[in-house]
């Protein structure tokens, strides 16, 4: 079976976000002024095949030890047919 990832992952929200804080001020300076707690993130997609158990767990251990971190990022995952 195919299946089509879509991930998604964020800082934590204890880690400070200087990227969403520039942009944040970015737009306030657009007069934007009632945009706030920007927060900067990454969008990955890929597809993968074999059984669905399989593709999961390989899943989980690219996005844990790959894509992201751990001790700084949270990630989350949807997994469809494709």
């Amino acid at each position: 079976m195919n299946y089509q990832a879509r991930i998604y992952i964020t800082l934590k929200p204890s880690i400070l976000d200087p990227q969403g804080r520039t942009v944040e001020r970015a737009l306030s300076h657009l007069n934007h002024t009632n945009v706030g707690n920007v927060r900067i993130g990454k969008y990955i997609e890929l597809n993968l095949s074999g059984e669905r158990d399989d593709v999961e767990a390989q899943l989980k251990d690219i996005v844990e030890n790959v894509l992201s971190n751990p001790i700084m990022e949270d990630a989350r995952w949807e997994l469809d047919e494709a």
